[in-house]
């Protein structure tokens, strides 16, 4: 396996590659591509963290636990929760900043602060032909041409290897509450989650758990305006239940469940469905999955279903994109629609054009 410890070591083994590399960070969340194994996990450490700027930056490799512990140190944190996905996936390894990148990693806060592309301000990378490009910097600010902090963010590697990235860190809430409604349909958890989520109040995370029918919308910040605002949205809720309020472990608990999805823990398929929340019932009746759990209000449809079973094929057109995150058979990703499809070969060409990053090579 290829471990560069600097960035012009990774330069130079891409430059010297002679056939496809599967590129990984800390292996957590890997799907094995052709070639041989490049792993950026030797690209470690903060390279520098401006607390009153809100502002940090971080080789590709460093991990995930390194990051969030130097920013809880400073009372801040990444505002997109990002997912450990070991448990899921039955994978080893480290989560790494860079692999959560490379998947565009975001947790259930993604319906207030955004997913982690939203967070990332720069990226420093090597491409197909060995150059190491770097784009946006320290501060938000607009570019021209290919905006390539957007379009690392979520490209599984397939435009190049990340060596280091820049982040927008927020501070970190003093306290959390989550509100819990038990015994809720599916459908009558989706409108419930609307309404917690439309309401002024500030909810940044909702969720519904079909097995045991609890569904929970999170609250956070200084510990008056929580409470305060807990009690606003249990008048919100008036409808669908008397909802009983977490204290801030128990709250912690959940969301964590929720955001390494260990409901889906089983044997089976694993498919993550991106759907319009209204859409999330109907998805979930027609899916006839083993275990299911919706996140983002809806709009983040998690399934486990039997092994093999093309989800695609038992949804139809349904408006959608559904992923297949663990399991055997053909189209992981979901397919493009052909002016998509040539703009995205264009732009890898441009970005590999010897072919040595394979799409669907991991992290």
């Amino acid at each position: 396996m290829l471990k560069p410890e600097s960035e012009e070591q990774l330069a130079e083994m891409v430059r010297s590659a002679n056939g496809p590399l599967s590129v990984r960070g800390g292996g957590t969340r890997h799907v094995p591509g052709d070639g041989e194994a490049l792993t950026t996990s030797g690209l470690t450490g903060i390279t520098l963290y401006e607390p009153g700027a809100l502002t940090l930056v971080a080789r590709a490799g460093t991990p995930m636990a390194v990051v969030e512990k130097a920013l809880a140190k400073e009372g801040q944190r990444l505002p997109f929760e990002p997912m450990d996905h070991r448990a899921l996936l039955g994978t080893k390894g480290t989560p790494t900043i860079g692999g959560a990148v490379a998947m565009n990693v975001s947790g259930p806060r993604r319906v207030q602060a955004g997913a982690c592309r939203d967070s990332l301000i720069g990226v420093r990378f090597v491409d197909g032909e060995g150059t190491v490009i770097k784009n946006g910097g320290r501060v938000m600010k607009n570019v021209t041409g290919y905006d390539l902090v957007k379009l690392m963010a979520g490209a599984r590697g397939s435009l190049g290897v990340l060596s280091e990235v820049s982040f927008k860190v927020l501070p970190s809430a003093a306290t959390e509450a989550t509100l819990r409604l038990t015994g809720l349909s599916v459908a009558q958890a989706v409108k419930a989650m609307a309404a917690g989520l439309s309401s002024p109040f500030e909810v940044n995370a909702a969720a519904h758990d079909p097995q045991s029918g609890e569904t929970w919308l999170r609250i956070e910040g200084l510990q008056g305006s929580v409470a305060y605002r807990a009690g606003q949205v249990a008048g919100v809720l008036a409808s669908f239940g008397v909802a009983d309020r977490l204290d801030p472990k128990a709250s912690a608990r959940i969301w964590t469940d929720v955001r390494d999805v260990t409901a889906m823990q089983g044997a089976g398929d694993i498919w993550r469905v991106s759907v319009r929340p209204s859409h999330a019932p109907d998805i979930v009746a027609r899916a006839g999955a083993d275990a299911a759990l919706l996140d983002w209000g809806g709009g983040l449809v998690w399934l486990r279903l039997p092994e093999g079973t093309d989800l695609r094929a038992r949804l139809g057109d349904f408006g959608g994109h559904a992923t297949r995150l663990r399991g055997t058979g053909p189209g992981a990703l979901p397919p493009e629609p052909d002016a998509l499809a040539t703009l995205t070969a264009g732009i890898r060409a441009r970005f590999d054009p010897r072919g040595l990053f394979n799409p669907m090579t991991g992290v």
